[in-house]
């Protein structure tokens, strides 16, 4: 058992559902079992069972049927989970009889945060960086294994697998997940992926039993060029559904890059730079922002600090540092990445910041270089970041092999006009893991498990409850 339970905290939520803090320590490299370890945090929910006869002996609990578990993996990389019960799916599954559990993956919300400061803790620029290779999907799913270790040891030796709804980055895990599992133990897995891709570790029987990849399966490439080819495609058409919808932005844009370039303009965190601005299409839906930064120009010929701390709070490069320096490698597999959407930016001319350019497009879900100067924090950090965009000591991460006998009952949600994980991307993918069906539709975006979470959650059971005649 690779990982141990520290403590165990319960809370009651509104006398309905029950609430409990963990903490783990596992290894910080699990080919290295008796060296350095790190912290995980996780919270669980389930509904409060409330006996109509109360426990005779005081103090003690009523004894509770063990419920089967659902390991909720959260997008990103390098984003912690909320309260659980913050989340609208939630009580969706609690019907379903699951008891929940939300992990901080490491290095992410309460489980060993990672900062520059943090990390400086480890040492120079290469120690930092050999740390930070122990924080992708492959280190995740056996910090997973590990701790379904624990939840389950009193169960029935045929109880013990769970379940995992991955999103977004968390479908990539589940990919890893999955391609693992003869490895790990498998028994029986389900797996919800949703705009991602699913992953498994062979563990030994006891695993998974059913995956729900929400936001489909992550691309089962070696490298990110291909993707990051696809996901400039994909951003080109939102911005010109962006222009289209708003074309007095065009001019605006143009405008404000003109005054950032021959501007200083410090935020908190950092300078918002030409670049920075354009970096906020990872969140399409900034027309507020250009419109009031447009106005603050137009009204004192500066930005006010309102405006800058509204910028500010839209790029979080700073605060979730694993998102920037290992957001390439998660495609990496044997080969470096060389700040791939850095070299394919400049061959896409619509995204150069000129004058010449009728339209100035936003980028969307790319690291840039330039982050590690921009951002106060990153640029501690911009020696170990070159380190990692050029090592090709990536270990795979897939087994297309595993993934094509894959017995756990998969089902996807996948969504055609999805900016972030490329629609032909994800249906290459899919038809490589058997056992596994997809939900495909053209009305939902990357954040349908948030905003369409009821509809999303009723087709993914459909797939589940669907027969063949």
């Amino acid at each position: 058992m690779a990982a141990k339970l520290i403590e165990r905290r319960f809370h009651n939520v509104s006398g309905k559902l029950r609430v409990s803090e963990l903490l783990f320590d596992v290894p910080v490299d699990y080919n290295k079992p008796a060296g350095d370890t790190l912290r995980l945090f996780a919270r669980s929910i389930s509904r409060l069972n409330k006996p109509i006869e109360p426990a005779k002996e005081e103090g003690k609990e009523a004894k509770e049927g063990k419920l089967p578990w659902l390991v909720y993996l959260q997008g990103g990389p390098g984003f912690g989970c909320g309260a659980p019960q913050s989340y609208p799916w939630v009580e969706f599954m609690l019907s379903k009889g699951y008891q929940v559990l939300f992990l901080d993956q490491r290095g992410t919300g309460l489980s060993s945060t990672l900062t520059a400061g943090t990390l400086a803790r480890q040492g120079d620029a290469i120690k930092q960086a050999e740390y930070l290779k122990n924080f992708r999907a492959d280190s995740i799913v056996r910090d997973c294994e590990a701790i379904r270790d624990v939840l389950t040891q009193d169960y029935p030796a045929d109880q013990r697998r769970w379940s995992i709804l991955g999103q977004s980055f968390g479908g990539f895990c589940a990919v890893t997940y999955l391609s693992k599992l003869y490895v790990l133990r498998l028994i029986d897995l389900h797996t919800w992926i949703l705009n991602t891709s699913l992953i498994s570790f062979n563990f030994q029987p006891g695993g998974l039993e059913r995956s729900f990849p929400y936001w489909w399966p992550s691309p089962l490439t070696n490298g990110p060029d291909p993707v990051y080819a696809k996901t400039y495609e994909k951003v080109k058409e939102r911005n010109e559904a962006y222009y289209q919808k708003f074309p007095e932005d065009v001019a605006r844009v143009k405008n404000i890059m003109q005054y950032l370039t021959q501007n200083k303009v410090a935020l908190p965190s950092g300078l918002l730079t030409p670049a920075r601005f354009q970096q906020l299409g990872i969140m399409f839906g900034f027309h507020d922002i250009v419109f009031r930064v447009s106005n603050d120009l137009e009204m004192f010929g500066f930005l006010t600090l309102p405006t800058l701390s509204v910028i500010d709070s839209n790029g979080g490069m700073d605060k979730n540092i694993i998102y920037a320096i290992l957001h390439e490698s998660i495609y990496c597999q044997g080969k470096p990445s060389l700040w791939a959407a850095d070299r394919l930016r400049a061959s896409n001319p619509q995204f150069q910041i000129n004058d010449s350019l009728s339209e100035i497009y936003f980028t969307g879900e790319m690291v840039f270089k330039d982050m590690f100067e921009s951002y106060s924090e990153l640029s501690k950090l911009k020696e170990a970041a070159e380190i990692l965009a050029t090592t090709d000591e990536w270990p795979d991460l897939y087994d297309e092999a595993q993934l094509a006998k894959n017995k756990v009952p998969v089902y996807a949600a996948t969504y055609i006009d999805d900016m972030y994980v490329h629609f032909d991307l994800a249906t290459a993918t899919a038809a490589k893991i058997k056992n596994s069906k997809q939900f495909i539709t053209n009305t939902m975006y990357h954040d349908a498990l948030r905003s369409r979470s009821g509809e999303v959650m009723r087709q993914l059971f459909n797939l589940r409850e669907d027969t063949i005649d």
